[in-house]
């Protein structure tokens, strides 16, 4: 058995007893930085084998974790911070087991774009995670610009230092739109920013700390319908004097549709 395993996002009181539990009884942990999570067994008396399982040895060190998956051990992948396989390595490992016909088993907690979600104020009925936009500014552009029709709220995750230049792009691209930056969650300074993103701009000069960025999705208004119909416009210019082919032509301008589906709603008329 493959078991994701939740781990806290900042308050070690949100580690699951479950979660303690199959740590202790695995008989190996995957972990994206063994530095830190083993300052997080170690609170927790967990004295399992660790194994250093990350984007740089995801391949050699994912085929040994197979190997002993497939000789009947159970393994527990963990983030470095709340659920594994999202925007984390771990998803590489659960595609791995599941291709080898591993049960894979969920061991739910914290999570910091949920947690930033529930908190929002914004949409919780549809919503899209994101996750890092990419770093280069071309293929940013093109991401943000994608995302931008969607009607859901897009929640994002984002590095301090580049969180100034993200709501920039992100103005520029969305247009003004309601935001919350959810900074820290669930540590000490722990703190919720909301309003419009120009206004975020302003609130923020030196950010610090993790961030999720929550923006409301595209609201889309019912185009109104227009006040004259076309057979009542049509007759209009054609008493100020043009010919039948001039107005039906400033008619298509005026509804902005093509000439031919002004003729044709013309000759059902006349039928």
């Amino acid at each position: 058995m493959l078991y994701l395993c939740a781990t806290p996002i900042g308050n070690l009181e949100d580690m699951t007893f479950r979660a303690i539990k199959i740590l202790r009884e695995v008989n190996l942990i995957a972990a994206e930085d063994t530095r830190r999570t083993r300052k997080l067994l170690t609170h927790f008396e967990i004295h399992t084998p660790l194994i250093r399982f990350d984007e740089n040895c995801k391949e050699s060190v994912g085929k040994k974790i197979l190997e002993r998956l497939r000789a009947g051990e159970s393994v527990a992948v963990v983030s470095d911070a709340g659920m594994p396989a999202i925007s984390d390595p771990g998803a590489d490992l659960v595609r791995l087991a599941l291709g080898a016909g591993v049960e894979v088993c969920p061991i739910p907690g914290a999570n910091a774009a949920l947690s930033a979600l529930i908190c929002s104020g914004l949409d919780t009925t549809k919503f899209l995670f994101a996750g890092f936009a990419p770093k280069t500014k071309k293929n940013r552009r093109e991401f943000l610009e994608k995302l931008s029709a969607i009607e859901a709220t897009i929640i994002f995750y984002e590095a301090p230092h580049r969180l100034k230049n993200f709501l920039a792009e992100l103005l520029e691209v969305f247009g003004e739109r309601e935001a919350v930056l959810a900074r820290e969650l669930t540590k000490v300074h722990e703190e919720f920013l909301r309003g419009k993103i120009s206004e975020l701009l302003e609130k923020i000069s030196e950010p610090r700390g993790e961030f999720v960025v929550l923006v409301e999705g595209k609201i889309f208004s019912e185009p109104s319908p227009p006040a004259e119909d076309i057979p009542s416009v049509v007759k209009k210019f054609l008493e100020q004097g043009l010919d039948k082919k001039s107005a039906m032509r400033e008619a298509a301008k005026k509804f902005n549709v093509s000439r031919r589906k002004i003729y044709n709603a013309l000759l059902k008329i006349e039928d």
